[in-house]
């Protein structure tokens, strides 16, 4: 299901051989998702984030703090709550100041970034992962995956360019790339270039063809270009290789329409 909100959530931008962009209207915000999984945080979730908060605010030592922020970043992620996760695990780098602690702040600004639906707080979040990302790229500039998620986060700004030759730049150092392979896919069914996709998502599953969500977008590639029985035998292998309750539903939505 995440897969499906993705491709909605992302700007309407076309990729012409990778190349030249045409950006159009924004796509549909996903209604109230990020409420709802607020909502779901477990009851024992939510005191230990209030127990820990009032600690961090008591607390003096640098070192006990960065360790309480830390943690109240894990409890915040579990419950959904990936601003509030990116706020603290930022506090947390900033003393423990590793690449490791400047890309979970980073991820945890993209997170939240995926889960906005205002213009305004994407664009709010999206630079603060940029800021974070970009700093663990001066210090390790071969850091693909990286590379990828910030490519991602321009797609949303008024220079989706920028994004599409970050995700070039990755395929060029490496073509085999699975996220940028699978976010390339991803952009071309978003921009109605479902023909490119299929070749994409085609690339990406001889590289992994145990990736679920890749076998999912080629189903629904193939679908839009009018190839209903490569589409059905495709949602048909995504059904038997997960068996989620949710993407049992959502393949099967799929397979109604095929009919």
């Amino acid at each position: 299901m995440a897969v499906i909100i993705a491709l909605f959530l992302l700007p309407k931008v076309v990729v012409e051989n990778d190349g030249t962009v045409a950006t159009g209207a924004q796509g549909a915000d996903s209604v109230g998702q990020h409420a709802d999984v607020h909502a779901a945080a477990p009851r024992a979730v939510v005191q230990s984030i209030a127990s820990l908060r009032i600690q961090y605010q008591r607390g003096s030592e640098k070192e006990k703090n960065a360790i309480f922020a830390d943690s109240l970043a894990g409890l915040y992620r579990i419950a959904g709550k990936f601003d509030s996760a990116a706020w603290f695990s930022e506090e947390a780098a900033k003393f423990f100041n590793t690449t490791g602690s400047w890309i979970e702040a980073g991820d945890d600004y993209y997170q939240a970034f995926g889960f906005a639906t205002e213009e305004a707080k994407q664009n709010r979040l999206a630079g603060k992962a940029q800021e974070l990302y970009k700093k663990v790229l001066d210090e390790n500039p071969k850091n693909l995956d990286v590379k990828t998620k910030l490519a991602m986060t321009y797609l949303s700004s008024t220079n989706p360019m920028q994004g599409i030759m970050l995700l070039r730049e990755v395929l060029a150092e490496d073509p085999k790339n699975e996220l940028a392979l699978y976010n390339m896919g991803m952009l071309s069914i978003q921009s109605g270039q479902h023909e490119k996709a299929v070749e994409r998502l085609e690339e990406l599953l001889k590289v992994n063809p145990n990736h679920t969500q890749g076998q999912l977008l080629l189903g629904i590639a193939l679908m839009n270009t009018g190839d209903n029985q490569r589409a059905k035998k495709q949602f048909e292998r995504v059904k038997e290789m997960d068996k989620d309750p949710a993407v049992q539903a959502t393949v099967d939505s799929y397979l109604k329409d095929l009919k």
